[in-house]
């Protein structure tokens, strides 16, 4: 028997013998409907106290009394241990069933670690697009957002012909967006101390503009072969100029050196992340500039990291864009990377230094590489004869100057290397516009020659007086413009009593000058056109 039971079995015979030898009238009108009272002998109710009234309940002297519990004894039955049967106690043997019993099954079985399959963990990439978000939203303070606007060229190679100004810069180059979110990722220690540029490059103009800018000091160390009006511009960026060696290399030693002693950073175009994600800012701009985008042309500037930061954003955004990359004929080292399938160190041939300054002292990177070859489409290669057309292009029908790298782009289109973009919205990216002025006459003097609108020919003329008026006649009369001609008459190759004239003239187009040629060819035997 429980405590629970035997407690009230023993109330309950107290209870009872009580009310049978002492009885008492039942409470019919105080007592609720409790379902444990089922007889009427269980209805009766205690002793009442000389001060009970009726009508409340539980209450003696004003003070409130407790009701005995009274429970009937068949509810007894349910502790399970015993049963009241005629005033008779009946106690069950109790006895404890156990749990059913579990069935264990089999252990696992055990597996070496030889066993597992080992799966490599997915790497990470290099550049993320969120380092492109972030540079874009760290350089909109300093760096301004250039133009995309339609060409006028479009209608002549019968694309839409959408261009990324970023020769519009302060330093006129692209890469001011990197070198700035470059400079402001620098510890305060470094920017305290300083940086130090040793080439004569767009990254190191940017360098120095940017550094000055943000109250860094930067100082540049140049070799006596630069110019003087390039040292000129480093100065009034704000830089300290050096000038030392006679060639990069010397410079370059001479920084190292200097940056080892001081405590400087040393800085040159490199694949920093940070650098480019400065440069895949241009990504997102086109993207945002240019609605229902079908191609985005991007020329190989410095260490590629324009066409792979470009293509890396482009790709994000939409992977239905093709992303072409333009690289200079003579130094195809991106297509010859890929080709072989890692970054190429030796190349035989080089470009020409004056005309592409910045690709010819820089090598592919390993991390360059890779988000070239997993993010651009095509790379095509431009000869140097299309990059000065397409300069004189910029300055005929975009009114502005440029170089044969910002030109690139628009030089692959030119040579029609491009004829599956017929009919398709196309970006392309202009990077830069340093060139000196000098070069940059004799460029476009050389490109009117291969543009066939400059021609120099060879004629011979007899020795009468009016015969070298009539020449000069039939030209002006053609609309021709005479540039140079001259005049000699000790010639070993020319008959007797005759002179040889070479003359240089300028056509409007392509078409005046097979006109040109044709008519000067019948009327004068003897004329030889020189190519020069």
């Amino acid at each position: 028997m429980n405590f629970a039971a035997q407690f009230f079995y023993s109330r309950y015979l107290s209870e009872r013998l009580e009310r049978l030898y002492s009885p008492r009238p039942a409470m019919t009108d105080c007592v609720e409907n409790d379902p444990f009272w089922q007889s009427e002998e269980l209805r009766l109710g205690p002793n009442l106290p000389s001060g009970y009234k009726k009508g409340c309940p539980g209450m003696v002297n004003g003070i409130p009394g407790r009701r005995p519990t009274l429970i009937e004894p068949e509810r007894l039955k349910d502790f399970g241990e015993e049963e009241l049967l005629n005033g008779d106690v009946r106690v069950w043997e109790a006895r404890s069933s156990g749990r059913p019993e579990i069935q264990l099954t089999e252990p696992p079985k055990t597996r070496r670690m030889s066993e597992f399959k080992s799966r490599p963990r997915p790497s990470t990439e290099y550049l993320r697009f969120e380092d492109i978000s972030a540079a874009t939203f760290k350089i909109q303070s300093a760096i301004q957002k250039t133009p995309c606007t339609y060409s006028r060229l479009s209608k002549q190679y019968g694309m839409e012909i959408y261009l990324k100004k970023e020769h519009l810069h302060y330093t006129g180059s692209v890469k001011e967006r990197g070198v700035f979110y470059l400079l402001t990722s620098l510890t305060q220690e470094q920017q305290k101390k300083g940086v130090i540029v040793a080439t004569d490059c767009n990254f190191s103009m940017a360098v120095a503009h940017h550094a000055v800018e943000l109250k860094i000091p930067v100082f540049a160390i140049m070799p006596s072969s630069c110019s003087v009006p390039r040292l000129r511009v480093y100065r009034d960026y704000g830089a300290m100029v050096i000038s030392y060696g006679t060639a990069a290399r010397d410079s370059r030693n001479h920084a190292c050196h200097l940056a080892k002693d001081n405590g400087y950073l040393y800085l040159e175009e490199d694949e920093q992340e940070a650098y480019l994600a400065g440069l895949g800012t241009v990504g997102l701009e086109i993207y945002e500039q240019v609605p229902k985008l079908d191609a985005v042309v991007v020329p190989a500037s410095g260490q590629f990291g324009l066409l792979a930061g470009t293509a890396a954003a482009i790709k994000h955004l939409n992977p239905r864009i093709l992303v072409v990359g333009v690289e200079p004929e003579g130094y195809p080292l991106l297509l010859q990377s890929l080709k072989t399938g890692a970054p190429c160190k030796d190349m035989t041939s080089r470009p020409n230094s004056k005309l592409y300054g910045d690709l010819a002292e820089h090598s592919l990177g390993i991390q360059t590489f890779q988000l070239a070859k997993k993010h651009v489409d095509k790379i095509i290669t431009v000869s140097e004869e299309s990059a000065l057309v397409a300069m004189l292009r910029f300055q005929e029908f975009e009114r502005s100057t440029v170089d044969t790298e910002g030109a690139m782009g628009l030089a692959a289109i030119l040579a029609g290397q491009l004829p599956e973009l017929r009919g398709k919205r196309v970006a392309v990216v202009v990077s830069s516009a340093n060139m000196e002025l000098d070069l940059v006459r004799q460029c476009v003097e050389r490109a009117l020659v291969l543009d066939e609108r400059i021609s120099k020919f060879t004629v011979e003329l007899g020795n009468m007086p009016g015969d070298m008026a009539k020449l000069l006649d039939f030209l002006s009369r053609e609309d021709v413009r005479l540039l140079d001609v001259c005049h000699r008459r000790h010639c070993d190759k020319t008959e007797l009593f005759k002179i040889q004239v070479e003359c240089v003239v300028e056509t409007r187009d392509k078409t005046q000058s097979v006109q040109l040629r044709k008519t000067l060819c019948e009327r004068y035997p003897s004329l030889r056109w020189l190519d020069r």
